[in-house]
């Protein structure tokens, strides 16, 4: 049954057909949704997410990309000419997801939602932060991988896009128990 209190999050929902109350493991019997608190922890700590757009011909585009969870949005960037700016300029659906690639443990998350290109410069400020925060070294030391991102937001050279998620899914797996949750905002 969904649960919804728009003070603590989105409303929250075992979907039972992909999860193992179903198909009951031993110590699968009670299982329930994952908190949305749990989610954000993941995506919180999560390294590499994968966005998903849509070409103007319908063809998919998927890459990888560095984000970062700030006042309720996921936040990545691009270069502006990149395939993926493209794509959201022509139709700004997307899909960011993250997780493991291990069949018995893990969380793997899907936020969906509309990627609004960040044009104000306190709001840019605080997600340079939060990127900072999150990336430290890879970020902030010259011998960063990603050293000048914050200056590359800045100036513009990196377009940042924001998703507030619409809907987000998590695919929970412990030692064999596996959960399906939907949140929606």
């Amino acid at each position: 049954m969904p649960t919804h209190d728009p003070a603590k999050g989105p409303t929250t929902e075992l979907d039972a057909r992909y999860s193992s109350a179903l198909n009951p493991r031993p110590g699968a019997a009670a299982v329930t949704a994952t908190e949305w608190a749990q989610a954000l922890r993941h995506m919180e700590a999560a390294e590499i997410f994968w966005v998903s757009t849509v070409r103007p011909d319908g063809r998919l585009h998927v890459t990888p990309v560095l984000a970062a969870w700030h006042d309720g949005r996921l936040y990545f960037s691009t270069g502006a000419g990149e395939q993926k700016a493209r794509n959201l300029a022509h139709d700004a659906h997307c899909a960011l997801t993250t997780g493991g690639n291990s069949l018995t443990q893990g969380l793997d998350l899907v936020v969906e939602g509309r990627a609004e290109q960040l044009a104000d410069p306190a709001v840019m400020q605080e997600v340079i932060a939060a990127y900072e925060a999150k990336y430290g070294a890879h970020i902030t030391s010259p011998e960063g991988p990603f050293h000048g991102l914050g200056d590359a937001f800045r100036k513009g050279d990196a377009v940042v896009f924001a998703v507030a998620p619409a809907t987000a899914y998590g695919f929970g797996r412990d030692d064999g128990t596996y959960t399906h949750t939907r949140w929606t905002f």
